[in-house]
């Protein structure tokens, strides 16, 4: 079987583009999409925000990834937690339906047409969203209260459905939920509650559902979720966590892995440059060798075998120098896989 290569989904703003206006586009965009309208026709949105994810978007399928994130330029927390403020001034922590809305994702769907005629294949779409629980410990803290858990779980429910595309030019093909707190935090829930609270957000039918973790730790007490399909851990920056996750535990609990080969964490990445004198290094010199991600793929491979269906970056890329650095990352990584 094909081990598929994705991307984790953060990607940093086009030069020339600041942050703050993105950032302001992005919640008119948002007000705009719930409210029935075209984000496209105000000419600010349409230049600071809709142009910017589709021009991104197309540098990331440029590289031939499998299956390609939105860019995640925003804030990926602000994502739903922008939403779950104002649905907090009505005493609820659920955001409705009709609320939950990705505007990346929107932007896409609108122009799916032109994108697959360009790149003359039918687009296959990769969501990412931070988790409940991730966004259970930034709102209310680390002790585990059931019935606020579970309103968390149903919002995230809410955005996750309203993200699946599937017609003639696109198709959501993976929906991952970020919890990378999750083996490595103070949350004071049980398995069991981290269990529920995951089941309620994976109660959707259709894409492949992904969970993204810092921490191989965290694996052991998601190996019961129903409905999660694939397990993910970055092994690039982090070689020991392949230690931690045996086949033989995926193959009793019929879990799929992703495994991260390529390292994204830019700072000591930064610091391991300097180290060496180069204080302004090119993006030839941040990002690792075709061989280096070749060996780590093929180690992992030869590991999990058929139970590895993805693999790709270890995480994002939002916070590194350019996007020009983040686009040569990918296409490096889907060389390395491709020509073994």
């Amino acid at each position: 079987m094909d081990t598929l290569i994705d991307d984790i989904g953060s990607f940093p703003l086009p030069a020339g583009v600041k942050r703050d206006d993105y950032t302001k586009a992005y919640g008119l965009a948002r007000e705009a999409i719930i409210k029935g309208q075209n984000p496209n026709d105000n000419e600010f949105v349409e230049q600071t925000f809709c142009s910017v994810v589709l021009e991104s978007f197309k540098k990331k399928l440029s590289t031939g990834l499998d299956v390609t994130n939105y860019p995640q330029i925003y804030s990926g927390m602000r994502q739903v937690g922008d939403a779950i403020h104002e649905a907090m001034t009505k005493g609820t922590f659920v955001v409705p339906k009709e609320k939950a809305i990705l505007p990346e994702v929107y932007v896409l769907n609108q122009a799916a047409k032109q994108l697959s005629e360009e790149f003359k294949k039918k687009i296959q779409l990769r969501i990412s969203m931070f988790g409940p629980i991730a966004q259970y410990l930034s709102e209310v803290g680390a002790s585990a209260y059931p019935d606020v858990l579970e309103e968390f779980a149903q919002t995230i429910n809410h955005f996750a459905k309203n993200a699946i595309l599937d017609n003639k030019y696109i198709k959501t093909t993976v929906i991952s939920i970020d919890e990378p707190s999750l083996g490595h935090s103070p949350f004071t829930g049980s398995a069991k509650q981290v269990k529920e609270t995951l089941e309620k957000a994976y109660d959707f039918s259709g894409p492949t559902k992904q969970i993204h973790l810092h921490f191989a730790s965290g694996i052991h007490d998601l190996l019961g979720v129903k409905g999660l399909d694939v397990l993910s851990f970055e092994y690039g920056g982090s070689p020991q966590h392949i230690n931690e996750v045996s086949k033989s535990i995926l193959d009793a609990s019929d879990k799929q892995i992703r495994v991260g080969i390529t390292r994204t964490d830019i700072d000591t990445i930064w610091a391991e440059l300097y180290e060496k004198g180069i204080t302004q290094p090119t993006a030839e010199q941040i990002v690792e060798p075709i061989e280096t991600i070749q060996r780590r793929y093929r180690f992992a491979k030869a590991k999990y075998g058929d139970q590895m269906t993805f693999t790709g970056p270890d995480c994002g890329m939002g916070s590194w120098p350019n996007q020009e650095t983040a686009v040569l990352l990918l296409k490096r990584t889907v060389d390395a896989v491709k020509t073994i």
